[in-house]
């Protein structure tokens, strides 16, 4: 049972001061603990007295630590790890190091204010900074914070009362078919061609084209599967799972896809039997580097995409976008959203159509005016009320 008292106190200046002192028991420990507050009147010792008494009875109270906020996130970043993404991590790690601690990283973390959060957010963007890469902002701090009350070492989060930056939709850029078939026919001489085509004509993410084996391809059944994602932490290509269930699929490859695969294998195996190297195994990644097999760095492939996007005037559309124009071209043709989800990978319809909403207006014009045609190709030649 808490209990609490207000002394007096006279100052060396001659003025008076008043104490508000609480005493509780410590129940982890059984120990008596003390709280010292100071008040300039007998008035605010007394709220403050019954503040501290209601905090204490309900566990809100927390101690004041010399702990500083740089130093809290170096110790919940390295607890991370776990159930959070390697890459999750890394970006934390990057936002915590650019952007948090330059801000507010050597203030105590109990002095942390909404404030001064909402301070840094609108630093930032002036600055430059694109509001999603501040949402990230929030997110990290949000959820540091958020740990370190659970932990008591804060009695609020002071980033629950922040006002969230609300990040502007990214404008899709994507290209038509006629677009497509120029990009494929400069692609065609690089080495990337292969990798483009399918990135094209399946709308896989860069992350699983880049890890799919030989094994994973049917070209008689005409068929890939995607059952494992690739990503680059620190220098280093690792393989996992897909991120959700709706990614591990399998989808119908065109035949035109077929022959470019086919080719590359063919091209592949010449190139090695050359070489007196062995022949391509069903293990071996489909797009990788010729000489040694190694996997394709997620980067360097970006930055192919970019110099021959640029090379034929589509400035603009990036390589995930080449996921974007696989997706727009079958809802133009009249593909049934259901199929394009299960192509993407979606894990719900409601993504799929809400990503490509700028489509549906197309196919809403054009199921009306399909409508139109099928309901006067079956108007009878005379009608039989009109004989009468």
């Amino acid at each position: 049972m808490a209990r609490g008292s207000i002394q007096e106190r006279v100052n060396k200046d001659g003025t008076t001061s008043y104490i508000a002192v609480i005493a509780f028991k410590d129940i982890s420990t059984g120990k008596w603990r003390h709280i010292w507050k100071s008040a300039p009147s007998i008035r605010k010792a007394e709220a403050l007295k019954t503040k501290l008494l209601t905090e204490v009875s309900k566990d809100n109270y927390t101690a004041p630590t010399k702990l500083t906020v740089e130093a809290y996130l170096k110790e919940w970043l390295s607890g991370l790890p776990g159930p959070v993404a390697p890459r999750t991590v890394q970006l934390y790690e990057y936002i915590t190091r650019i952007h948090i601690v330059p801000a507010f990283g050597s203030r105590p973390l109990t002095q942390l204010r909404p404030a001064q959060i909402q301070s840094l957010y609108s630093s930032l963007l002036k600055s430059g900074l694109a509001p999603r890469t501040v949402q990230i902002c929030h997110v990290c701090i949000h959820k540091a914070l958020k740990a370190a009350v659970k932990t008591g070492l804060l009695a609020a989060n002071p980033a629950d009362n922040v006002t969230q930056v609300k990040p502007e939709r990214h404008e899709i850029k994507t290209l038509q078919e006629k677009e497509v078939n120029v990009f494929l026919a400069a692609a065609k001489k690089t080495s990337y061609y292969p990798l483009f085509f399918t990135y094209l004509y399946t709308g896989f993410r860069r992350s699983e084209l880049l890890c799919v084996r030989w094994c994973d391809v049917d070209l008689l059944g005409m068929t890939l599967s995607i059952n494992r994602s690739m990503e680059y932490i620190h220098g280093v290509v690792t393989f996992k799972a897909p991120k959700t269930k709706a990614s591990r699929r399998l989808i119908a490859l065109t035949p035109k896809n077929c022959i470019v695969l086919r080719e590359l294998r063919d091209a592949r195996d010449k190139t090695r039997q050359e070489l007196d190297l062995p022949l391509t195994t069903d293990n071996d990644l489909v797009f990788c580097h010729e000489d040694d097999g190694t996997p394709m760095l997620p980067d360097t492939v970006t930055h192919a995409w970019i110099k021959l996007v640029r090379r034929n005037g589509y400035y603009g559309v990036r390589l995930h976008d080449a996921r974007h124009t696989h997706a727009s071209l079958l809802l133009k043709q009249g593909v049934h959203p259901k199929v394009v989800q299960e192509r993407l990978g979606h894990s719900s319809i409601s993504t799929t159509l809400d990503t490509y909403s700028h489509t549906i207006p197309g196919m809403q014009k054009a199921a009306a005016v399909n409508f139109d045609t099928a309901m006067e190709s079956e108007v009878p030649e005379s009608n039989s009320l009109d004989s009468r």
